[in-house]
């Protein structure tokens, strides 16, 4: 090898080696993002920017460190700092706000939290051993752990609404729903997308139905749902309510092939004729381009044990519960309409 090939494999190396080692520090954003949300930072910027010191008093923190955690956030655009040392709140970072129209605050306070932290720092675990982490760290899987844990539980279910308020009018828009019969969420959580759609279809009936300690939560008891809804609970892979469509909104990814094989078998057991199964997952797409579905599948495997699956991956599940896969209707979020019939 010539001295010039070698001069540039060392160049070669030393950018490589830069790269990675910034890389494995990102996880210091979401801490810090947590920290921030913890604390309420952003509800004190909605009238203007402040700096550190008067943002600590405001928020009965440490003036220096809360600077410090600021000013990486700055980096990636949620907060601003001008010349004199003032931060404000960005466009991106809005959200943040408890008060902001589909405020991501409760989100990011779910997926920071230690019961997805946690799990994800032992990955190489369930690389070695083909097993999820949490029940390693907590003594218990994942749902058994959050039924028993009020607090924990609360977190998940609130963060998962959050998410769900962002997303909910821009899917339940790309399904494709009859003007009349009955919807069924299945594992629908709080009922935020089934209100989103009974709102959409005024002739539509909706069914929430879940496990007892979360349907407590509920949110359907609004005045344009009213007479509309109701709520049942139960072991979806033991039954699934009747209905004409059946919503599986991010519920197949928790879990095993096996799993959702029985679960699809109890919903197309469930189905009125002509009846249909809509699943709302984030589908991996094929190629090397960053897509959330791909870090979301990274903390199902540490955490749950589920993944995120591609479209011939649901077809195949589909299949083996005697069902066709019958369309995918791609929406302005992360998440995709799979739509599944009878065979």
């Amino acid at each position: 090898m010539s001295p010039e090939a070698v001069a540039d494999e060392v160049v070669d190396a030393r950018a490589s080696s830069a790269f990675l080692v910034n890389e494995s520090l990102g996880y210091l954003f979401p801490a810090a993002l947590r920290a921030a949300a913890v604390v309420g930072v952003a509800d004190h910027l909605a009238d203007g920017p402040r700096t550190a010191a008067e943002l600590a008093g405001a928020t009965r923190t440490d003036a220096r460190n809360l600077y410090r955690v600021l000013r990486l956030l700055a980096t990636r655009g949620v907060f601003e700092e001008d010349a004199v040392g003032r931060f404000r709140l960005t466009a991106a970072g809005d959200a943040l706000r408890t008060d902001a129209p589909c405020s991501a605050r409760s989100a990011v306070l779910m997926n920071t939290d230690r019961s997805m932290w946690l799990p994800t720092a032992d990955l190489s675990r369930c690389v070695t051993e083909g097993t999820s982490a949490f029940e390693h760290l907590f003594g218990l899987p994942f749902f058994e752990y959050f039924a028993q844990d009020e607090d924990t539980a609360d977190v998940f279910h609130t963060g998962m609404a959050a998410m769900s308020d962002a997303e909910n009018g821009p899917i339940a828009d790309a399904c494709d729903f009859p003007p009349t019969g009955t919807v069924v969420d299945v594992g629908g959580g709080h009922g935020g997308f089934l209100l989103t759609v009974l709102d959409r279809h005024p002739a539509l009936r909706g069914v929430l139905y879940d496990r007892p300690h979360v349907l407590a939560g509920h949110r359907l008891d609004t005045p344009g749902a009213a007479g509309r809804w109701s709520t049942e609970t139960g072991d979806f892979f033991t039954a699934v309510p009747k209905g004409d469509v059946l919503l599986l909104k991010r519920i197949l990814h928790d879990w095993e092939d096996d799993q959702c094989v029985t679960l699809l078998d109890r919903c197309r057991a469930a189905l009125a004729p002509g009846g249909r199964i809509l699943v709302v997952e984030a589908v991996v797409p094929p190629g090397n381009a960053p897509h959330q579905a791909k870090a979301l599948d990274l903390l199902l495997m540490a955490a749950l044990v589920g993944r995120e699956r591609t479209v011939p991956e649901f077809a195949g599940l589909f299949e083996a519960a005697g069902l066709k896969l019958a369309r995918v209707v791609p929406t302005p979020t992360v998440l995709s309409v799979v739509e599944a019939v009878a065979v």
